[in-house]
């Protein structure tokens, strides 16, 4: 047996604004009534009160953004890579989505470029093949 990851959680000081430049980013809406407190992706109609409902391993993760008091202060511990037919393009519409473009990276043989959403959570945008 073996664990399959049913969700992506992004604590956020503003949920909408987090869960909205995600939604842009990936192309899959929000659900229904998100607010700055809590937004989704996927999840309308996967969970209730008991748990989750089948996830297979190729099917879309769930996206989560709630609304936690404190902001980032440290790199985060947990990052999502991201890739792109064609990255300088990519970069470009998320940097107009609210995205920043903290470095681009060059190391171990690798290189990707180091992103952060608009609260400052990390990711890295490599190119796909």
């Amino acid at each position: 047996m073996t664990v399959k990851i049913a969700c992506v959680v992004f604590d956020c000081v503003d949920a909408l604004v987090v869960g909205g430049f995600w939604s842009a980013a990936i192309g899959r809406p929000l659900d229904p009534e998100p607010s700055s407190e809590f937004a989704s992706i996927g999840f309308h109609g996967r969970r209730d009160r008991t748990g989750w409902g089948p996830v297979e391993r190729d099917a879309d993760p769930t996206w989560l953004f709630a609304r936690v008091p404190e902001s980032r202060t440290v790199k985060n511990r947990v990052h999502l890579d991201v890739i792109a037919t064609d990255p300088e393009v990519e970069i470009a519409r998320l940097v107009e989505l609210g995205a920043t473009r903290v470095a681009d990276k060059d190391e171990y043989g690798y290189t990707w470029t180091l992103m952060a959403d608009p609260e400052g959570n990390e990711f890295d945008l490599g190119k796909a093949l």
